[in-house]
């Protein structure tokens, strides 16, 4: 939500208060808020919006279908739209104005932006109904280890769409800092470098991932410096499989939280799943990953009854 702001004012001068449009027949001015609310207040409502689609997933986490996750990307992909295009159109709209009593009309980029949401929520309902069901894969095989001998499995998978997010909103928090500190803006974009900085960090860490599998079970590290990572010891793992899945099966790219269990997922294809002796899965999509099963099933067979 808050890429919209910077570029735009970039490209001209802003009034101190940007005028907001809140009477969509008239599509006029009629009232006026600062730069930095007029920013943040889309992205406030987008938060909620993900914050209670999340609450829905969880309380019903083990029995979302298809037809549930389509309804849930065209929730967010409508609302995400509806909500960028807004925040554009009024900060176009204010542009190369000295007041706000100036600003134009909004009525045109409003209806674009409309039949833009509806396009996108549409897309995203076909998509979920016509996301496969997940399979069991190939799983419970296992692997001869000769006698003596140390095997270790490496896997490393990245998503080149993550790290260009990434490079997008670190260089927004660059431009807020430059902007800043040469006046351009004002105070308003130091507030923004922050939130930007803080995305671009998190989505760089979430944008690649190391699967490897050793005597020691298996460790999964995330982002270009390996940090976080998760372990788990090969006597807390039950077993170990392969299962092809999607970004809409698990809710997206990225470390993601579903009925499914937890899953890195970076690539569409297969992934080694893990589960615990809790009974909780783990997922990570990670080329080769059906000898990385086997290698881990081979492990957990030499532990003592």
């Amino acid at each position: 939500m808050l890429l919209v702001a910077l570029p735009l004012a970039a490209a001209g001068r802003l009034p101190d208060r940007l005028a907001t449009h809140w009477d969509a027949g008239s599509g006029k001015p009629d009232s006026s808020m600062p730069l930095w609310a007029a920013t943040f207040f889309p992205a406030l409502i987008w938060g909620v919006m993900t914050a209670i689609v999340a609450l829905v997933l969880w309380r019903a986490r083990g029995s979302a279908k298809g037809a549930t996750r389509g309804w849930v990307g065209a929730t967010l992909g409508c609302g995400g739209v509806t909500l960028l295009g807004g925040q554009a159109s009024v900060v176009r709209a204010n542009l190369d104005h000295a007041d706000w009593h100036e600003a134009d009309s909004v009525t045109g980029w409003v209806a674009m932006t409309l039949v833009g949401a509806v396009v996108v929520g549409g897309a995203a309902l076909l998509a979920g109904r016509r996301a496969p069901a997940v399979g069991p894969g190939v799983g419970g095989s296992t692997m001869e280890t000769p006698e003596g001998e140390r095997l270790v499995w490496l896997s490393r998978t990245s998503n080149p769409w993550l790290h260009g997010t990434a490079a997008v909103t670190g260089a927004v928090a660059v431009a807020a800092l430059v902007a800043a500190v040469g006046g351009l803006m004002g105070s308003e974009a130091a507030l923004l470098a922050g939130p930007f900085a803080l995305a671009s960090v998190v989505v760089l860490g979430c944008a690649s991932a190391q699967a490897r599998v050793s005597e020691k079970g298996l460790e999964v590290a995330l982002g270009p410096l390996g940090w976080p990572a998760r372990r788990w010891a090969a006597e807390s793992i039950a077993s170990a499989r392969v299962e092809t899945r999607t970004p809409a099966q698990v809710g997206g790219w990225g470390y993601r939280l579903s009925g499914l269990g937890t899953t890195v997922m970076l690539r569409s294809g297969e992934c080694l799943v893990i589960r615990t002796d809790e009974g909780k899965d783990f997922a990570v999509s990670v080329d080769d990953a059906e000898r990385g099963a086997a290698l881990l099933n081979s492990l957990i067979g030499r532990r003592p009854s």
